[in-house]
């Protein structure tokens, strides 16, 4: 192994920057030619079938089959046109990633010969075999039998030389097998919610979609070093290693210059990006070494999210053009900053109004803070339910470590807002208000746009944070699909508007203006939630303890988080809003519980490997060096001077015994453990046998690991290290 390493580190330095061509046209004029938006649809469509496509993008209208039929015809021509010779239905199962099974156009004609095809039946719905994606029990391996079926609300691309369409994945029996179907009905039920609520400030509002703007970070290792670290490539992160002498501490990479094989990387990467209309704008270095950043300009939550997903296949791509492999894991190097996918996430109506930002005037300032305290409401009420849907085994190694939120949901508002919220809770009465107090109240709300031109500050120990005119909700991990975090978080604040509807009406019936009956309500949801407030240090001990004494729950166990999904007030937001039943939510939970129990099973079972084959040989050879160098002295000199001079070897090659035993001794139990976890068949109680038993094992044995790497002979050690993964470019 330590030829490998050296061979891979060769392999670096004989690296040149692949340099990227650049179109010779400007950005707007290739942007989208690989996306079968609008415009190509207008172009190779008839007029029926365009009005068909937009009517059931816009109004949820179905199209009929010989209009498919149509549409599938037109589709198929303009992919032929850019080189596509097969099609495939492109869905996000429960899994780390996206999935596709490419068909041919090929098919005979009416006299036998072959011809190109491709049918509106084709189109809309597919048959994949549903028996080896997780199910969480809904389906058996003898039924196999799942659909996948066209999401018009996001248009089809081609990749390569494949016409994908964007699809949900459901059942034979129709419940959801992936992350798309729940997120299309949260957003639906958002939408529905929260028109309700504008109609009191703007009757023209008949449309609310969420947006959302992510933010990827990402590492970029060399290939060769990549290969040389079979942790890496089997688990996704380093299992062993000890820090470098300088990693971060300077802050000299963050915002830095960009390394110029990074540099190609990205250009590459943003050229094929636009063609595929994902309108990336943002790139730069993070603050790890070798860690970057890529974000885009905001779009409609699923659309955004669908880019997300294939922005992640295009990076991992386009980083083997340029000898680099992207490590998405939230945490592949302990000591340094972890990578996370910030979802910045707002609410916009058809009339062009964000009801995140404030208002011009009184009237849409109130229409600001009514959304405000709602959505403090809904945090507040699903604190367990969002921190479910982001704590995932690899998040859980990132929240609460360097610049990552902690596990607490909180939210930052910024001083100027909190101030406006706690004067408006102590003016506003439940009694019916003077003149006076409605012309303070007008005044007080009137000056948010002024208070906020210097209040839009972060905080990037908030896992919540407000930003101006959105949130930023900081705590998803770089790996996961957005979808999970913005389903909890829109079907929550769903059932948290129609609440806050139902409750103004009560008072309007009763005879309250409904100015007055809004700000009683928006008092009400402002002290009810006020203990999810915190704009402080969220890294503090004295944080984890005021939220202790505030009643915020705090969970770092990822089986636990899991299992508050099942809890009353996640079934409220996510099954009595139907954006899930109760048997998709369970099966959901029973997934992501076993896929808890493999990651940590696979990790086990790749550091034991490395351990007992790679690492304790490797000390043995040096030991046993330290042993022949140590006989020699003895030859050499006199006894006194020898136990002066072997005095220090002696003390090594004790040192060096006891990690060789303690390594050997804990892998032991650690498999014995793991055996004993594995005969569980409860998907629960394995998870957390594995994570009481199996897991803690990982941390003691790096430890010893780590400290061999300080000690036994440079050249020896087999595996690349943290200064060699982080800083050879």
């Amino acid at each position: 192994m330590a030829t490998l390493r050296f061979q891979a580190l060769a392999d670096v330095m004989k690296r040149a920057p692949k340099m990227v061509s650049l179109p010779s046209l400007k950005v707007s004029d290739y942007y989208g030619e690989m996306v079968f938006d609008k415009e190509a649809m207008a172009k190779y469509l008839s007029k029926e079938a365009y009005k068909a496509v937009i009517s059931a993008m816009e109004k949820n209208q179905p199209i009929d089959r010989k209009v498919a039929d149509s549409i599938a015809s037109g589709m198929k021509a303009w992919a032929v046109e850019r080189g596509a010779t097969h099609y495939t239905h492109w869905f996000q199962p429960l899994t780390d990633g996206t999935a596709e099974k490419h068909d041919g156009f090929i098919d005979f004609g009416d006299n036998g010969n072959i011809i190109e095809a491709f049918s509106g039946k084709l189109l809309a719905q597919q048959e994949p075999d549903a028996s080896s994606f997780p199910s969480g029990g809904i389906r058996q391996t003898f039924e196999a039998r799942g659909y996948t079926a066209w999401d018009v609300s996001s248009p089809a691309f081609v990749v390569g030389t494949t016409l994908c369409v964007p699809t949900v994945f459901i059942s034979y029996t129709g419940e959801a097998l992936d992350y798309k179907t729940p997120l299309l009905k949260a957003l639906a039920a958002v939408d529905k919610a929260a028109v309700g609520v504008c109609q009191y400030f703007d009757k023209n509002v008949t449309k609310v979609h969420a947006n959302l703007g992510w933010e990827q970070e990402y590492f970029l290792i060399d290939t060769a070093l990549y290969q040389a670290r079979p942790d890496l490539v089997l688990t996704g992160r380093t299992l062993m290693g000890h820090s470098s002498s300088k990693d971060q501490q300077l802050d000299d990479h963050y915002f830095g210059s960009i390394p110029e094989r990074a540099s190609q990387f990205m250009i590459e990467l943003e050229i094929e990006a636009h063609k595929l209309g994902i309108p990336v704008k943002t790139r730069h270095n993070e603050v790890a070494p070798n860690q970057f950043e890529v974000a885009p300009i905001f779009e409609e939550a699923n659309l955004a999210n669908d880019h997300n997903q294939l922005i992640m296949d295009v990076m991992k791509r386009v980083a083997r053009h340029h000898n680099f492999e992207i490590l998405f894991h939230e945490k592949p190097f302990a000591g340094i900053n972890g990578s996370g996918k910030h979802n910045n996430w707002s609410l916009g109506t058809n009339t062009g109004v964000n009801l995140l930002a404030p208002g011009k005037n009184p009237k849409g300032n109130l229409q600001f803070l009514t959304f405000l305290t709602n959505v403090m409401a809904a945090v507040y009420k699903n604190q367990d339910l969002l921190r479910a849907s982001i704590l995932t085994t690899s998040n859980s190694h990132r929240l609460g470590a360097n610049e990552a939120p902690p596990a607490i949901i909180s939210i930052f508002l910024g001083s100027q807002i909190s101030s406006m919220l706690q004067n408006l809770a102590e003016k506003i009465t439940d009694q019916k208000m003077t003149p006076e107090e409605k012309t303070a109240l007008k005044l007080g709300i009137g000056r948010i746009p002024e208070i906020l031109l210097d209040n839009t500050d972060r905080n990037r120990t908030s896992p919540f944070a407000f930003t101006g005119n959105r949130f930023e909700f900081r705590a998803v991990g770089s790996s996961s699909n957005n979808a999970a975090a913005l389903t909890a978080l829109n079907a929550a604040l769903a059932v948290q508007l129609n609440e806050f509807k139902a409750d103004v009406d009560a008072l309007i019936a009763k005879g309250v203006k409904k100015d007055e009956a809004i700000f009683q309500m928006i008092k009400k949801l402002y002290l009810e939630s006020k203990a999810v407030h915190f704009d402080g240090d969220g890294y503090s001990q004295e944080w984890v303890e005021e939220a202790a004494r505030r009643g915020l729950t705090n969970i770092t166990s990822v089986p636990e988080s899991l299992m508050k999904y099942l809890d009353p007030a996640s079934k409220k937001s996510l099954v009595e809003s139907g954006v899930m039943t109760e048997k998709e939510l369970e099966a959901r939970v029973e997934v992501e519980l076993e896929k808890y129990t493999m990651k940590i099973q696979i990790e086990a079972r790749v550091l034991g490997d490395l351990a007992i084959n790679h690492i304790v040989p490797t000390a043995i050879r040096y030991q046993t060096s330290l042993i022949s160098n140590v006989q020699g002295m003895r030859d050499l000199f006199p006894e006194g001077e020898y136990n002066e001079l072997a005095g220090a070897r002696l003390e090594l090659i004790k040192e060096i015994s006891g990690h060789i035993s303690s390594i050997k001794s804990k892998v032991h139990d650690m498999i014995e453990a793991r055996k004993e976890c594995n005969v569980i068949e409860d998907a629960k109680d394995k998870a957390f046998a594995y994570e009481q038993k199996v897991r803690p094992f990982l941390e003691d044995i790096r430890s010893h690991i780590d400290k061999l790497e300080l000690i036994v002979d440079d050249e020896m050690w087999p595996l690349p290290k943290y200064r060699e993964l982080l800083f050879t470019r």
